[in-house]
């Protein structure tokens, strides 16, 4: 899809080493909004570091990261999601989504909590507590609370990783829907799992094992279909990626089923 020109996350030549460990190595990739941008590779490759990098916590140790041409600040124009909810459990959802708004007048702030909340389905539930939810609807909590800013950019880090099957299909259709309306911000998700990037994905990098490098940079012919299963290019799609990502990690020898030779 076309990048909108003044909605921009740039990496050019990014390198990072924490400690004395490198991390990546020579990144190079731009997303925009209303994007979705998967980042699938083995584990201790790198992907939470990235989104690090893309948010502005750290900063690389070579080249650069831009937000629409500046340093990424933290807590401006980007948001990020985890895998687990991190609510606060004496909080209501009301309060844990308002909790993202402290600069607001009190009145905006109830009104764009009552709207995220209406988004993601969840306006009968503003003065429950967070215990008294499935985790489905503590992630929909989450995910409102991360769209409440309305952020440029939504980094999220394998957030439905938890999630029963069904749970997190409907949580994958949810995000879809959200990233497709109007004024949706552009996506960076995380992921281990083929069948996810493929379903949630606009276009899809693969990392190698750490020092992780784009071994891989595709757009999904299918993005955004109904039934993506079922399109003829899918199971190609799949074993391509599935049998790159086995690769990568038959070919690490940090990995437990490396395999020399």
């Amino acid at each position: 899809m076309a990048l909108n020109a003044t909605d921009r996350l740039e990496l050019s030549g990014v390198s990072l080493t924490l400690g004395d460990q490198p991390v990546l190595q020579d990144l190079t990739l731009a997303t925009g909004r209303g994007e979705v941008l998967v980042v699938l590779g083995p584990s201790g490759c790198g992907k939470t570091s990235l989104l690090r990098l893309m948010a502005g916590l750290v900063e690389p140790g070579s080249g650069t990261v831009a937000l629409n041409d500046a340093p990424p600040v933290p807590g401006h124009g980007i948001a990020m999601m985890f895998q687990s909810y991190r609510l606060l459990p004496w909080k209501t959802v009301a309060a844990n989504v308002a909790f993202a708004l402290p600069d607001l007048p009190r009145a905006q702030r109830e009104d764009r909590v009552s709207e995220v909340l209406h988004l993601v389905g969840l306006e009968r539930f503003a003065d429950r507590y967070p215990a008294a939810l499935s985790g489905g609807m503590r992630q929909r909590v989450a995910l409102a609370r991360a769209l409440a800013p309305r952020p440029d950019f939504l980094l999220m880090d394998e957030p439905f990783a938890a999630l029963d099957a069904q749970a997190r299909e409907l949580m994958q259709a949810e995000l879809l829907r959200l990233v497709g309306a109007s004024g949706g911000p552009g996506v960076v998700f995380v992921t281990h799992s083929v069948d996810e990037a493929l379903v949630l994905g606009d276009r899809i990098i693969l990392l190698s094992p750490r020092p992780g490098r784009i071994i891989t940079d595709m757009a999904v012919p299918f993005a955004r279909r109904p039934d993506p299963h079922d399109h003829p290019d899918y199971p190609a799609l799949r074993r391509t990626l599935w049998e790159r990502l086995r690769q990568a990690v038959l070919t690490d020898p940090a990995s437990d089923f490396y395999r020399p030779g």
